[in-house]
């Protein structure tokens, strides 16, 4: 290639001379970027959503095509991120589609070294059962000769992907249970 060619196609030179001093519009433009097509061009829709990672509440646009969710971007119109995500929130889309992603129930024994799958049945069944045997083994009728109805075994840590709602569900479930550690992260 031609010295006369590089200097044509290089973007400064095309910056200074195209009137494109900032390098955001055509000077930036090749060859191979005109061809380029969205990934989000063939999404049927777009739905809004908010990361589920931290309690920023950052905006983000869920792209879907035939059902399925085909790519998770940052959100323009959103006042708290403003179209920007985080790395973890960039590799939301990993939370409905990864191939790492677990759709089934593992189990470990205790002082087990294997893990082993269990159906959903016999899981949602040992929780009740531990849940209800952790509140019998740690209930409290009363603390000091005043009447408490509680019990200390049992306590509730929610996470930062937990939205105001969830909190307050569980918030619900747990008083119900008696339990008086609840401590939550809510977000939105």
């Amino acid at each position: 290639m031609g010295l006369a060619r590089w200097l044509r196609d290089w973007p400064v030179y095309r910056q200074f001379t195209q009137g494109d001093v900032t390098g955001r519009g055509a000077a930036a433009r090749s060859r191979i970027s005109l061809e380029l097509t969205p990934r989000v061009s063939t999404a049927d829709k777009v739905v809004k959503s908010v990361c589920p990672y931290c309690a920023v509440g950052c905006g983000q646009n869920v792209y879907v095509e035939d059902g399925e969710v085909t790519q998770i971007e940052g959100d323009p119109d959103s006042p708290v991120s403003r179209g920007r995500l985080c790395p973890k929130g960039s590799a939301s889309l990993q939370l409905t589609t990864g191939p790492a992603r677990e759709h089934r129930v593992l189990y470990r024994r205790p002082y087990g070294t294997e893990w082993e799958q269990l159906d959903l049945d016999t899981a949602m069944d040992m929780i009740a059962d531990r849940t209800i045997a952790a509140r019998e083994h740690g209930w409290q009728w009363e603390a000091d000769g005043t009447p408490v109805r509680r019990t200390v075994g049992i306590a509730s840590l929610g996470g930062a992907t937990l939205d105001n709602e969830e909190n307050y569900l569980i918030k619900k479930l747990f008083t119900a249970l008696g339990a008086i550690q609840i401590e939550n992260q809510a977000r939105i």
